[in-house]
């Protein structure tokens, strides 16, 4: 039981310290620029500087492959979590320094890096996690990094933008800059399990070997579906994401407003998901699960159209985030779950951030364009019902996940019958 428990601690220290960073990046610094009246075409163009994370399975085989010299004794994959790790830290100190009004360009270049890191990052503790622990255990070690995750949202959202409103934000970014040290814990309190089955390094066997992997064990039609439906089932949460902050500041909320209450109620609504979706994948399986995730995040985003064309209502703002927290949560935990069932051990880093990335994929050529979607539907329609129609066509966007998964089954129960 306590061998579980700190297994579970360790993984919830290590989605705080993988969470942090790009919550402060796609949220917390579009609020930021924001406050200081950037306008949201540029602020949707910076979330491009998130590219790393759409695209880290690119460098994935080096990071499954290779280890940091001199940090390799602390294990293969912790020696990339510490040492990205630190460079997020040093890289958060530098950017606090920076005035986005006046060097915005500079505030990018560092950003981008930030991003990098904490790409790089991902890659080796999804791996370390797929490899830490049986796949019997992986749901719970799915919720522990999902609450892991979902506290460093509260803090790089909730504690930040509080303390921003009373102490700015180059005094808050060194803040955030000292939290990312809770990550480190999971690296002092885990033992790497050594996985034997990872081949060397060469071409064929670090990108030609994964991709006929996937595809000899599923099938090609079947792979193929497969990814269609991870490329479209996040996609209403990656488009809308990087406008939520900016949202909240254009409909009046201050930041403490924002900060100690939409984003507290976010927070329990979020761990309630977690741990609902754990049990939704025990007690249904996977596939319900996610059929269920999909139409939670249709239905509660849809909801923001409502505050967007409303009077301001801190109240109902609260339980409108408070719902859609909660399907955040089941989805999140329900999605590294699925993606969990599809890799092989014999290539877990690659596989897993191919398959993050064709979930990311998508989303990301449309979320650098939503401050232009916004703007266009507001010339049209004006300032609060452009608003209003970004929420619905966002929502409409889970459509196409749920067909592919209405589609993946109706075949998988056809193949069954042919057998």
């Amino acid at each position: 039981m306590a061998y579980n428990i700190k297994k579970m601690f360790v993984m919830l220290s290590l989605g705080f310290g993988s969470g942090l960073p790009y919550i402060l990046l796609i949220s917390t610094s579009t609020a930021w620029l924001r406050d200081v009246e950037i306008n949201l075409s540029s602020i949707g163009f910076f979330t491009w500087l998130t590219f790393a994370y759409t695209f880290k399975f690119v460098w994935a085989p080096l990071v499954d492959r290779f280890s940091v010299p001199y940090l390799a004794k602390f294990g293969h994959r912790k020696s990339w979590i510490l040492s990205m790790q630190i460079l997020i830290l040093l890289s958060l100190v530098l950017i606090s320094n920076i005035d986005p009004t006046k060097s915005f360009l500079y505030f990018c270049i560092i950003a981008g890096i930030i991003a990098f890191a904490g790409s790089i990052q991902d890659i080796a503790i999804d791996a370390f996690r797929i490899e830490y622990a049986h796949i019997s255990d992986q749901g719970n070690l799915a919720a522990a990094y999902q609450l892991g995750y979902r506290l460093a949202i509260i803090v790089a959202t909730s504690v930040a933008l509080i303390f921003a409103d009373i102490n700015g934000w180059s005094s808050t970014f060194k803040l955030m800059s000292g939290f990312m040290c809770f990550g480190l814990l999971g690296i002092i309190f885990s033992k790497e399990n050594l996985n034997t089955e990872l081949g060397k390094l060469t071409f064929v066997n670090s990108i030609i070997q994964p991709f006929n992997d996937f595809f000899s064990r599923f099938g090609f039609f079947m792979a193929s579906m497969l990814l269609l439906i991870i490329a479209t089932y996040r996609l209403t949460d990656i488009v809308m994401g990087p406008m939520a902050s900016p949202f909240y500041i254009d409909m009046g909320f201050t930041l403490s407003e924002i900060g100690a209450v939409v984003k507290v109620v976010a927070l329990f609504a979020s761990i309630a998901g977690i741990f609902l979706g754990g049990i939704l994948i025990k007690k249904i399986k996977i596939y319900k699960s996610l059929i269920i995730g999909a139409f939670l995040v249709l239905i509660t985003n849809i909801l923001f159209a409502y505050v967007a064309i409303t009077d301001k209502s801190l109240f109902s703002l609260s339980i409108i985030v408070a719902m859609d927290s909660l399907a955040a949560g089941i989805v999140g935990t329900v999605n590294i779950a699925f993606l969990s069932s599809l890799v092989s051990k014999k290539y877990t880093g690659f596989q897993y951030a191919l398959l993050t990335g064709f979930m990311a994929g998508p989303g990301f050529a449309l979320k650098g364009l939503s401050g232009l979607w916004v703007e266009h539907l507001q010339q049209i329609y004006g300032f609060e019902y452009g608003w209003m129609f970004f929420y619905i066509t966002t929502s409409l966007l889970t459509i196409p996940s749920l067909i592919f998964l209405i589609l993946n089954k109706l075949l998988l129960i056809k193949h069954e019958k042919t057998l």
